[in-house]
């Protein structure tokens, strides 16, 4: 099969995120500028640079209650700070529930019961039960062709990692198993790992 995007698939559901699979979820907390904690996940995320340590995740919709664009976006454009939190297999219903379109008014941490804890070297909430989290201070937020697709940009001030995740002087997935995003409504779940020797090693 092959299609031209603007032509449309023809299929019950769109190909496009089935196919780039699997994605890591950045599970992004923020805070608007009048104190209300926000934390939603977003699958259009990854690590981009090593030195400084540097990240990104793209809002791709929009709320009644925004301006063109998600909570999320709003409230770095306003602060110039947000937290990245590892979703672990354990915290996939607090995740879920976080993702939902709430009021702008509305604390995630609290609608989904978790525990906010205030970062070290930002102004903004983590959560408190996931088994990292990346303070990050933004660097730039890039528009992209779209109603509302936006890329936000951060360089990472603080790194938290739980204790029980450090093996041997390693960050260990497979304490805490990150969840992924496949396609549709799926999800998966880190578990086994191999090594691969690259040639220049």
């Amino acid at each position: 099969m092959f299609y031209r995007p603007e032509d449309g698939h023809g299929l019950p559901h769109n190909p496009f995120n089935a196919i780039v699979t699997p994605r890591p979820i950045g599970w992004i907390s923020s805070r608007s500028a009048d104190g209300v904690n926000n934390l939603a996940p977003y699958s259009f995320f990854n690590a981009v640079a090593y030195t400084p340590p540097q990240v990104m995740f793209a809002s791709t919709s929009a709320k009644p209650d925004q301006d063109g664009t998600k909570d999320s976006v709003a409230n770095i454009e306003a602060t110039g700070v947000f937290c990245v939190n590892v979703v672990s297999y354990a915290l996939r219903d607090a995740m879920n529930a976080s993702s939902g379109a709430l009021p702008k008014d509305v604390d995630e941490f609290a609608h989904a019961g978790l525990t906010a804890v205030e970062c070290e070297t930002i102004a903004c909430a983590r959560v408190a039960e996931a088994p990292a989290a990346l303070e990050c201070r933004l660097t730039r937020i890039v528009t992209l062709p779209g109603e509302a697709n936006k890329v936000v940009f951060g360089e990472v001030t603080g790194v938290h990692m739980r204790d029980e995740c450090l093996k041997d002087g390693a960050f260990d997935v497979t304490t805490f198993q990150p969840l992924a995003r496949l396609g549709y409504r799926d999800y998966s779940v880190v578990r086994d790992l191999f090594p691969l020797t690259r040639p220049d090693d």
